[in-house]
C-alpha cells in the first residue's frame, strides 16, 4: 500500500527528468511552438465549452416558457 501512495507522488527530481526529456525529444526551438500551439487549442476548447453552456441554457429556458 505505500508504495502506491509514494509512487503517486511527483517531486521536483521527477519534473526536471521530464522537462528534461521533452527538450531532448523536441529541442529548444520546437518547445515555444508546441506550447503555443497547446494555448491555442485549449482556447479553442474552452470556447466550445463555453458555446455549449450558451446552448444548454438557452434550451432549457426554452423548455421552461
Amino acid at each position: 500500500m505505500n508504495l502506491l501512495v509514494l509512487a503517486g507522488m511527483i517531486g521536483p527530481w521527477q519534473i526536471i527528468i521530464i522537462v528534461f526529456v521533452i527538450v531532448l525529444l523536441f529541442g529548444g526551438k520546437k518547445i515555444p511552438e508546441l506550447m503555443k500551439g497547446l494555448g491555442q487549442g485549449m482556447k479553442e476548447f474552452k470556447k466550445a465549452t463555453d458555446q455549449d453552456d450558451d446552448k444548454d441554457n438557452t434550451e432549457k429556458h426554452s423548455k421552461d416558457k
